[in-house]
């Protein structure tokens, strides 16, 4: 199973004083030198973290895969297509939260959302839907021309219960099923960390977990490079 490190929250450590330090752009060099998989990073339309300079150098700069997370919005589209990451992952996206909250309701934006697939495919960029893990959605997903998915495990990560994580467990094995089956590269994310990765690294057929906020948080006590090791051990 692979691993991408999304670095969204060094650039928030370094906003927080509007200052030049610390870079996300060493964040990613040594995440990948941890051994990730791919490097993720979000450019929100707020650019409260990660903004354009960020992005340029980081896809400049590494070697590994670039996972450019965006909304919809056409100056970001327009962005992506002139910059051109390994891939795009499409994700809904709210001023007023503090993360993304949700998955991308493909089922009610079916026509935006093959536009905007349509748009960043012709530039050779390969295209997933951050989605709750929802077989309705998992099916538009596909009919959208996306080529990949990523399920959001936010629920599962957040449940106070065994009874609501195996809920999700289910769910999300479900999705991952259906997913393989009708063709899709399937990935997962969101509120996952050392503690709870386990379960959902051993689904069969989850081809890489996107982790962000725990790494960055463990890596401010024992590194980057470390943190992201201990990740992928885990996962491994």
């Amino acid at each position: 199973m692979k691993l991408g490190v999304n670095i969204d929250h060094v650039a928030t450590l370094r906003q927080a004083r509007k200052a030049m330090e610390p870079d996300p752009v060493e964040a990613a060099l040594l995440a990948q030198k941890g051994g990730c998989d791919s490097v993720v990073a979000h450019l929100r339309e707020d650019r409260r973290h990660i903004n354009e300079n960020d992005i340029s150098r980081i896809k400049k700069q590494i070697s590994v895969k670039f996972n450019l997370e965006m909304s919809m919005s056409r100056a970001i589209v327009n962005f992506a297509q002139k910059i051109r990451p390994d891939q795009a992952t499409i994700v809904p996206e709210k001023r007023q939260e503090l993360t993304t909250e949700g998955g991308l309701d493909v089922v009610r934006l079916k026509n935006k959302v093959k536009e905007v697939i349509e748009a960043l495919s012709k530039k050779g960029i390969e295209v997933s839907l951050f989605i709750n893990p929802e077989t309705g959605q998992v099916n538009a997903s596909r009919k959208a021309g996306a080529q990949a998915i990523e399920l959001h495990t936010g629920v599962y990560a957040n449940a106070r219960t065994n009874r609501q994580r195996n809920r999700e467990l289910k769910k999300i094995n479900r999705c991952v099923k259906l997913g393989r089956k009708l063709g899709l590269t399937v990935n997962a994310g969101h509120g996952l960390t050392y503690d709870n990765v386990l379960p959902i690294a051993s689904i069969s057929g989850i081809e890489e977990l996107n982790i962000g906020h725990s790494i960055v948080s463990r890596s401010v006590f024992i590194g980057m490079e470390k943190a992201v090791s201990m990740m992928k051990g885990l996962i491994s």
